[in-house]
Parts: structure tokens; C-alpha cells; sequence
């Protein structure tokens, strides 16, 4: 037998155990899926047999077209869009130009800075949710009536209270600094005896040599920031009109009288499909990042 043969027999063997695992992790969404087609009696009916994971049976789009009378989804879905778009936009600016001062600027401090930044890691969110919400509900702000600007108190109930509380990530600014210290300095080195200030060798240099880093955060960000698509505990305590709630708080309203699952099914079937496509968009950089991000000081 030839090595020419044994080699796709090797890379089957590689790819068998991969696929099973993944074929695992992919129950829960298949499942999903197919109940999302589903009324609730025949969801129920084939939760003990494989007919839970295959779209057998009546199918129909009545799940989808009730999500539509149950909720603003289409609201929700542009306050998410809005809400997670501000938080990882103005996220990428402020954490990578911390992260740059961290990690290529020479400035007395800086050990102690980052040391604290890092610190604050170890606090769970949970604990520090409710100073938060005092906090913004206590904080000035300047509003308008007509043309004319007039001073208010509290954040509550409004657009910034779930983006400017979320900008700062300190992950984040960890994943820039130590990205940033693996780049070679010759390039900054050269900017600079040509003139080139700070922000000019971050922006010119620094952040076209970053791709990477900057994927990872943005994907970090959409998924696991409390305030961006998965956001449901903060906003529930800080937002009380509809026409400023996110889509994650929608999930309450199909449990206030009889929950309908197969309601539930769709409507968390139609909030998944940004997540995959942003990966899907991201994924090669994302993998590029990890393999690189954070192994050089």
C-alpha cells in the first residue's frame, strides 16, 4: 500500500473524531431549527425519539408569523443592531489605543495600570451590576426640548445608558496590549525618525498590522458584552419602554401567560442568524488571532 493511499485514510481517522464532536455541539441548534416548524403538542411528541432532530411531521411557518403579532421584532431587532454596532465600534477605538499606550509607550505607571486593569477581571459582573444602575441613574445629562439643551439626571430608559457603561472592556484592552507587544518595532522606529507622532504610527501602522486582534475583539464583543446581542439582564433593569428594549428582553414576552415553545423556538431561530453570519465573516481571522494573540511579551 502506498503512502499516496494511506494518507486520506489518515486524514479520515483525524477528521471522524472532529465531526462526531461537532455533530454534538450541534444538536441543540438543529434542534432549534426544526422546532421552530413545530407546533408545541408535536415538539413534545418527539422529544423521545430522533424525530426531535429531523423535520418530520406537519411543518409550517405559523411559529414565524406569530413572533410578528407577539413582539416588536423588528424594533427590537434595530435597537440590537443599533445598540451592539455603538458598543463594538466605539469598543475598537478606545480599548486598542489603551492597549496601545500599555504596550508601546514608555510612561511611569504603566505596570501598575495594566496590573489593575487586569484586577478588575476577577470581579464577577453580577456584583457590580447594581452600583452600575445607581450610578446611571444618578449621573447629569444633557437633553433637549426643542432647540433649546436642558440638564437632566439619570441615564435610565434611554439609548446610552446600554452603550457608554460598555465601551471599556478590559479583555479587550488585554488582547490589544499583548497583541501589540508582538509586533516588531523596527516600523515604528523608522515613522518616528520620519516625524510621525503617536497617533499617526497607531493608525498608520500599528492598527493595518492588527487585523487580527481587531476581528477577535469585534466577535468577542457581538457575543459575550453584556450590553451587545446577547444582552438581557441589564437592560431589563435599565430600560423600560419598548421602543428601546433589545431582542433578548423579547424572550420574556412569550412566558406571560402560556409559554409557546415552538414561538420560542423561531424567535430564538431569527436572533441566531446575525450571530452565525458575523462569525462566519470573521472566522478566519478570529482562528488567526487566537493561534497568535497574547503568546509574545
Amino acid at each position: 500500500m502506498t503512502a499516496t493511499t494511506l494518507r486520506p485514510r489518515r486524514r479520515l481517522w483525524a477528521y471522524l473524531p472532529m465531526t462526531i464532536l461537532a455533530g454534538f455541539f450541534l444538536f441543540p441548534i438543529v434542534f432549534m431549527v426544526i422546532a421552530s416548524f413545530k407546533s408545541d403538542h408535536q415538539i413534545f411528541a418527539d422529544m423521545d425519539s430522533l424525530r426531535a432532530f429531523l423535520p418530520v411531521g406537519e411543518l409550517s411557518f405559523a411559529n414565524y408569523a406569530a413572533v410578528f403579532d407577539r413582539v416588536p421584532f423588528w424594533r427590537f431587532l434595530a435597537n440590537t443592531v443599533f445598540v451592539t454596532f455603538s458598543v463594538t465600534a466605539l469598543g475598537l477605538i478606545v480599548n486598542s489605543m489603551c492597549g496601545y499606550a500599555l504596550a508601546r509607550m514608555r510612561w511611569k505607571g504603566r505596570a501598575v495600570v495594566f496590573g489593575f486593569i487586569i484586577a478588575t477581571l476577577v470581579l464577577p459582573y453580577e456584583v457590580t451590576i447594581l452600583p452600575m444602575v445607581y450610578l446611571v441613574a444618578n449621573l447629569p445629562w444633557i437633553g433637549f426640548e426643542g432647540v433649546r439643551p436642558v440638564l437632566e439626571i439619570g441615564w435610565l430608559n434611554s439609548y446610552h445608558v446600554q452603550i457608554i457603561p460598555f465601551v471599556v472592556n478590559a479583555f479587550s484592552i488585554f488582547l490589544f496590549a499583548q497583541y501589540f507587544k508582538s509586533l516588531p518595532r523596527g516600523l515604528e522606529e523608522a515613522a518616528a525618525m520620519d516625524g510621525a507622532g503617536w497617533l499617526r504610527i497607531y493608525w498608520r501602522i500599528i492598527v493595518p498590522l492588527s487585523k487580527p486582534v481587531f476581528a477577535t475583539v469585534t466577535i468577542l464583543t457581538v457575543v459575550t458584552s453584556p450590553a451587545t446581542w446577547n444582552a438581557y439582564l441589564w437592560p431589563l433593569m435599565t430600560v423600560q419602554s419598548e421602543e428601546l428594549r433589545p431582542v433578548m428582553v423579547g424572550v420574556q414576552y412569550f412566558f406571560q401567560l402560556d409559554p409557546a415553545w415552538g414561538e420560542v423556538m423561531a424567535y430564538v431561530s431569527m436572533i441566531t442568524i446575525p450571530m452565525v453570519a458575523v462569525f462566519i465573516v470573521f472566522q478566519r481571522a478570529f482562528i488567526q488571532s487566537i493561534a497568535s494573540a497574547g503568546m509574545k511579551d
